[in-house]
């Protein structure tokens, strides 16, 4: 599949993915103070933003949509960043392809298989029939009577646009996402992977546990840990400068 992307700047490249219900509008800001320094690649994951959609849906698709991506713009060296799912993602194709990268910088996703927890997201994504509305701010009444955060509430939102006058469209799948949640929450494979990789995690978040650590480095074993204070699964909009010297830390030494 044709994956949908943007560019910022010039130089090492620098590749990241978002996680589930975004897209790359979410990682502009910082993208932009990152190509101060790299080639920044914003990309849309298959049935997200503007990339095509899909009735198959699972991380080895996902992989292969990259690789065909990589290979088009015919990049080396490439440090992958991904959050949540993209993570996963950016984990799996290391896997697969590690001559591609550089480093792996992965933003609150472990490797263990997680738990149905979307299931009020899910519910109100169903609850909205957009024949029937004609605002924006009627979606997003019914999301906040599901969802008690405001920031999700924005961060979903952001997926609504106007496809027609007068008529409302998402640019996330949702049905096929609904339908494909044990494969996005399903555990990453054992190979070791021997890439520079930074995990990054909120302290207000359970993705990656204390516990979890020992693990993940028999995966990954040149890998670091940093936590983040003060912020949860979405680190990178909750602290955002702290996140982004984070991140430049790593990938400048």
């Amino acid at each position: 599949m044709e994956l949908f992307y943007r560019e910022l700047g010039s130089g090492k490249p620098m590749v990241i993915l978002h996680g589930l219900f975004g897209f790359s509008d979410n990682w502009h800001t910082h993208a932009k103070k990152l190509s101060e320094y790299y080639r920044v690649i914003l990309v849309d994951l298959r049935n997200h933003g503007h990339s095509p959609w899909s009735e198959e849906f699972s991380y080895q698709l996902m992989v292969d949509d990259l690789k065909e991506l990589i290979s088009k713009l015919d990049l080396s060296d490439v440090i992958l960043l991904g959050h949540s799912m993209g993570g996963k993602v950016a984990m799996h194709f290391a896997q697969q392809y590690p001559d591609f990268l550089e480093k792996i910088i992965v933003v609150d996703m472990g490797i263990k298989e997680y738990p149905l927890h979307h299931q009020h997201i899910l519910k109100a994504f169903d609850s909205i029939d957009l024949g029937s509305i004609s605002a924006r701010s009627e979606a997003e009444k019914i999301l906040s009577s599901f969802i008690s955060s405001n920031g999700v509430v924005q961060f979903l939102l952001k997926n609504l646009y106007w496809k027609d006058k007068g008529k409302l469209a998402w640019r996330v799948n949702f049905k096929v996402l609904s339908d494909s949640m044990d494969e996005i929450l399903s555990a990453l494979p054992y190979k070791e992977v021997l890439l520079p990789t930074l995990f990054i995690r909120g302290a207000l978040s359970d993705y990656i546990l204390d516990s979890d650590i020992e693990e993940i480095e028999n995966y990954f074993p040149d890998s670091q840990f940093v936590t983040i204070d003060n912020a949860g699964h979405w680190v990178h909009a909750e602290a955002p400068d702290e996140f982004a010297d984070t991140v430049l830390g790593f990938c400048l030494r």
